[in-house]
């Protein structure tokens, strides 16, 4: 069982909670998919309403996590023949941690893979690799399959980011079978240039050796930085 995920949140601090959860399962031929928003008993954010649309009028009378659908069914297969996938997985599952649920199969992480696989992408997000990776030609054929109208292709809704993750796992799985996708999810990644910032587009062991403070400052300052990109600064720090 193949399990594609997304979590739309009400924000990103500590206390938020999952809010929107899209989920497209894959076994054997069968598929399915659930598109669920859940009250979790925290206001949404403005700032998030914003990226995901969601509102706390529209979660007034849905109902909490434990209630879904999608509770239900992650419930049913977890277990280690199944594998969740999702972009930035550590995020979904600590999501999912603070609501109580632990997973227990397989995991993708198709971020981290695709910066194994595909290092040459100037970007990593989500929606940069559906138009880098011209994901999109096959968005609206996929759609079908899953009741997604072309009207709901958009960022930020879960199961539209879940079809996204299916059809970036499916360009990946073209160049490695799944078992090594699991296992690369687990790997580190030595990233090669930045992404934001100052030295954006730069290569960062050229910013190592010119500017070796700016990394000893991003270590020391910026508290939520990428695990990979922690794992790069720290080995051209220090080998």
């Amino acid at each position: 069982m193949l399990i594609f995920l997304d979590l739309e949140t009400t924000g990103l601090d500590i206390g938020d909670k999952i809010c929107s959860i899209g989920i497209i399962g894959v076994l054997k031929g069968e598929t399915v998919s659930i598109y669920e928003l859940v009250n979790e008993g925290k206001k949404i954010s403005a700032k998030a309403s914003s990226i995901n649309h969601i509102t706390n009028e529209m979660l007034k009378d849905k109902p909490p996590l434990k209630e879904s659908r999608a509770w239900k069914f992650l419930h049913e297969h977890n277990q280690e023949y199944a594998t969740i996938i999702a972009h930035n997985i550590n995020f979904d599952l600590n999501m999912l941690e603070s609501a109580g649920f632990t997973w227990h199969g397989k995991t993708v992480d198709t971020l981290r893979v695709t910066k194994h696989l595909i290092p040459e992408c100037e970007g990593f997000s989500l929606q940069f690799l559906r138009y880098e990776l011209r994901l999109y030609k096959q968005e609206q054929k996929e759609a079908l399959k899953y009741a997604l109208h072309e009207r709901d292709l958009m960022p930020h809704n879960s199961l539209s980011d879940a079809l996204h993750v299916k059809l970036l796992y499916d360009c990946l799985a073209q160049i490695k079978e799944h078992d090594m996708l699991v296992e690369l999810s687990q790997k580190n990644v030595l990233m090669q240039k930045f992404d934001f910032g100052k030295y954006s587009g730069r290569y960062i062991e050229e910013i190592s050796m010119c500017d070796r403070g700016y990394l000893e400052w991003m270590l020391l300052n910026i508290v939520d930085l990428d695990e990979d990109l922690k794992y790069t600064l720290k080995r051209y720090l220090h080998g």
